[in-house]
């Protein structure tokens, strides 16, 4: 069965989440995890995998938390899942060990490749502003402008 991970699953909510609520703001990992009922302790680890990755930017302080690096509309499921989980493999035949015993006689290895390149390609089109787009319940993603603003460094300070 193909499903995702708790993690890729918590990762994709935690972007979701900071690029709807708090567009160009940064929310703790606990607001996070208070809102969507995930254990602190794993969204934590995640949402420092992100920031390793370049998803997300870190910030210290008594209003410090997490905020997007990049527009969402240039982060895609595919590069969050890999990010968090590794290779997505549907079968073995599709790695590097390709030995399964039925290689010779297989009738659905290259039907099966179709479907893997096409959950893939799905997953590299789905963009967190896409993700954004989707439920009725939530409001979308903010504009462009506020987009661009958000991946914006800090303003220096001058003393």
């Amino acid at each position: 069965m193909l499903k995702l991970t708790k993690k890729a699953d918590y990762g994709l909510i935690a972007l979701k989440h900071l690029a709807v609520s708090h567009p160009g703001a940064s929310s703790s990992a606990k607001e996070i995890a208070d809102t969507y009922g995930i254990p602190l302790p794993l969204l934590s680890k995640v949402l420092q995998k992100l920031t390793r990755h370049g998803f997300l930017r870190s910030e210290q302080g008594t209003n410090g938390g997490y905020r997007l690096a990049r527009n969402p509309g240039s982060i895609n499921a595919l590069e969050v899942i890999r990010s968090l989980d590794g290779p997505i493999i549907l079968t073995r035949c599709f790695t590097g060990h390709r030995n399964c015993g039925l290689s010779g006689r297989c009738n659905v290895r290259a039907p099966l490749r179709r479907v893997h390149e096409g959950i893939l390609e799905l997953l590299a089109k789905t963009t967190i502003q896409e993700l954004c787009q989707d439920g009725a319940e939530e409001q979308p993603c903010e504009d462009a402008a506020t987009q661009r603003a958000l991946v914006s460094p800090p303003a220096a300070h001058h003393l």
